[in-house]
């Protein structure tokens, strides 16, 4: 996507990524989760889903219906997504309140899967997560968002990793959108008026 500025200003006069148009809800979600480090397990499980979900969209199709996916994703459980039953996925399919995508739905399900499997292996999704950047966040200081790179060696990696050990819906593109906003990488553009405040 091509963007007409690299900051914009917000309805509150603060300058940000030119992504974040002036959608309230959108200010918020760059202002409050956007790059910021984000180790919590089960938190780091719904971002990556609903990147997945995001796949082929914009991001605030998916901010819109969030809070929808945490109530029939029971708050992103991935112990009872796993044992989603073929009944349960019809009626995820029928719910407009979510991206009716039958590969993404399904995705989520043997996704939730590959967690436990991961989890009980490695002990947690966090470190196993932050492992590709070192354990702290990579800081790029973008200066134009030209200059913001659709994926990375780290998201190769990692993109790699998680399709290895059973994850669907994480190329190298969703998993650098990923990092992004799970803070692995800070891409705030300079001028920005979060940059390197992370």
């Amino acid at each position: 996507m091509v963007w007409k500025h690299d900051t914009i200003d917000g309805s509150d006069g603060k300058p940000r990524c030119g992504w974040a148009t002036a959608d309230p809800l959108y200010e918020k979600y760059h202002d409050t989760e956007w790059g910021r480090p984000l180790k919590d397990d089960r938190a780091l499980f719904e971002l990556l889903t609903l990147e997945g979900c995001q796949a082929g969209l914009s991001w605030i199709t998916v901010l819109r219906k969030r809070e929808h996916y945490r109530k029939v994703y029971d708050g992103f459980d991935p112990a009872k997504i796993a044992r989603y039953t073929p009944a349960k996925l019809a009626k995820l399919l029928a719910d407009p309140g979510i991206i009716r995508h039958r590969g993404k739905i399904e995705a989520s399900v043997s996704n939730a899967r590959a967690y436990l499997a991961l989890v009980e292996r490695e002990g947690s999704f966090a470190r196993f997560l932050w492992s590709f950047v070192g354990g702290k966040p990579k800081r790029n200081s973008p200066r134009s968002l030209r200059d913001v790179p659709a994926r990375s060696p780290e998201s190769d990696a990692l993109s790699k990793a998680l399709q290895k050990a059973g994850f669907k819906f994480v190329g190298s593109t969703i998993c650098y959108a990923f990092m992004q906003a799970s803070g692995m990488v800070d891409d705030h553009i300079v001028g920005c008026h979060r940059h390197r405040k992370s």
